[in-house]
């Protein structure tokens, strides 16, 4: 297995350079490495790797829902108001009530199969949305309505609430035709069971942390760790109890948000590394599970309910923005952007085909096509539409987030501490500037150069403990500048510890 392991990180790695040079989605070249070396294609992957496969999918839809649970404070909520509620919910509704008629129509699907497949279907892609959101607000387009940041905060709860809506459908699988009023009843109560069932855990991890460890790497992988029980938990006691464990995953990363928003950003950030990995076995193990030949058998008639789905999708956009004082391109530039396929649909795709699900292949094999299909259209149409479409606000005061990133620096209220006199800080001003670049000896006839650099001011509390007094220093950094982490170290715990109470 180990060889397949790195088979699958090198192809994949490989694959995703080239796509995104070609300015097209990273794993769209993942998914057809896993599809070009799976046992339906050159049969190079060891038959282990497709067993574990939905360990690592499992693993990759908690990492899903934690990144979006980390990201979601209230204060980005208020800001787009009920909108994000209508753009979360009402095109994947359309879509799913599209997808389950035409299944049904044209392939002959049942009803819960097709509500499985119109479940699967019904989300946008993360990996779509949010970088070319992120871009938008950095670059200040769109900041005057707000559009990329709707976008933003509707991407995650778009995701949430078609996967929790996939996991009753395949619940209900079998004897959904005799229950299945029942087993919709049975939908609140399991969301508030599943709230409830991520407070005390949350909670509990929030004192841990703050107590007995400050490291945000251990941090994110205990709370992962308790993501996945909490999962398997749900897995166990079905018969038992019926509660959503993807609600109590987001309830704790929402709640170690609330209490400490620095630590649930850098763990967030933790995250991120991890889930390139986790995408990446994703997508290419995803690739490895299709039936080449049964994409062929679907067809026409998967390609009309794929656009079917999607033109009801649009719909459903048009409608939630009613009222929402957006012009005809800025709703259109809202549907392009709804339309992808990706992240979830990989986590969700062959879960139907391992449970024994009817038309497990061909849901496999339309999820597979409408992630070819969709991924790189969306992708292109944002990037053409944005710079059309979206007004020009003031650009976001981190403009340079990559050098910021890079240099590991902390953000304005963050606190750190002197690796030399023990002494805890806090980071009240941030300003970006342009330095000259340094001249070679002796060479005084290269024009200037221009380069980035960040400039960050520190403050310490005089000991007497008045509020207006104290010190304050500044550091500047660049890449030709003393590194941060020379001198300095990030606190990542959010409390006051008893030496520095108050800082």
């Amino acid at each position: 297995m180990a060889f397949s392991i790195g088979l699958i990180i090198l192809m994949g790695l490989a694959a995703d350079l080239v796509f995104r040079r070609l300015k097209l989605p990273g794993f769209m070249g993942m998914l057809l490495v896993g599809m070009t070396v799976g046992p339906h294609g050159l049969d190079l992957m060891a038959p282990e790797m497709v067993g574990v496969s939905e360990d690592f999918r499992e693993i990759a839809l908690v990492v899903l829902l934690l990144r979006a649970g980390l990201g979601l404070n209230r204060s980005t909520l208020r800001r787009v108001g009920a909108l994000t509620i209508g753009m979360s919910c009402l095109p994947n509704l359309f879509e799913l009530a599209a997808v389950v008629v035409t299944a049904h129509w044209l392939l002959g699907f049942g009803l819960v199969e097709g509500a499985i497949l119109g479940a699967v279907l019904g989300t946008a892609s993360l990996s779509v949305v949010v970088p070319k959101a992120l871009d938008y607000i950095d670059r200040g387009r769109g900041a005057l309505k707000g559009i990329p940041t709707l976008l933003l905060a509707s991407c995650p709860l778009d995701n949430v609430f078609m996967i929790v809506l996939f996991t009753f459908f395949a619940g209900m699988y079998g004897a959904a035709q005799v229950r299945l009023l029942s087993a919709l009843a049975q939908i609140p109560g399991a969301i508030v069971l599943g709230v409830l069932s991520g407070v005390l855990p949350g909670y509990v991890l929030y004192r841990l942390f703050g107590k007995y460890d400050r490291c945000a790497q251990r941090g994110a992988l205990a709370l992962l760790g308790a993501s996945i029980l909490l999962v398997w938990l749900e897995n166990a006691h079905q018969g038992i109890v019926t509660f959503s464990s993807l609600f109590g995953v987001m309830t704790m990363a929402f709640i170690l948000l609330e209490k400490a928003e620095p630590v649930a950003f850098v763990i967030s950030q933790r995250l991120q590394k991890l889930r390139v990995f986790a995408e990446l076995l994703l997508f290419v193990l995803l690739g490895a599970r299709v039936n080449i030949p049964v994409i062929g058998q679907v067809g026409f008639e998967a390609i009309a309910v794929i656009v079917g789905g999607l033109a009801c999708r649009s719909l459903g956009v048009g409608l939630a923005l009613l009222g929402s004082g957006f012009d005809g391109r800025e709703k259109l530039f809202c549907a392009v952007s709804w339309l992808s396929k990706g992240t979830a649909q990989a986590a969700l795709g062959a879960i139907p085909l391992a449970a024994g699900v009817a038309f497990g292949e061909e849901i496999l094999a339309i999820v597979v096509l409408s992630i070819v299909m969709t991924a790189p259209v969306s992708a292109i149409l944002m990037g053409f539409l944005g710079e059309r479409v979206l007004d020009k606000g003031e650009p976001s005061p981190y403009r340079f987030k990559e050098l910021r990133l890079k240099l590991g620096l902390p953000r304005v209220g963050a606190r750190v501490r002197s690796k030399r006199y023990g002494t805890v800080w806090k980071v009240i001003e941030e300003k970006e500037t342009w330095i000259e670049k340094p001249r070679l000896p002796g060479n005084v006839q290269d024009s200037p150069v221009l380069l980035p650099a960040i400039s960050l001011r520190y403050w310490r509390r005089d000991a007497d403990g008045e509020d207006a007094a104290g010190k304050t220093i500044s550091f500047r950094y660049s890449q030709f500048d003393p590194s941060f982490n020379d001198h300095w170290e990030i606190v990542h715990d959010w409390r006051d510890s008893p030496r520095h109470r108050g800082v």
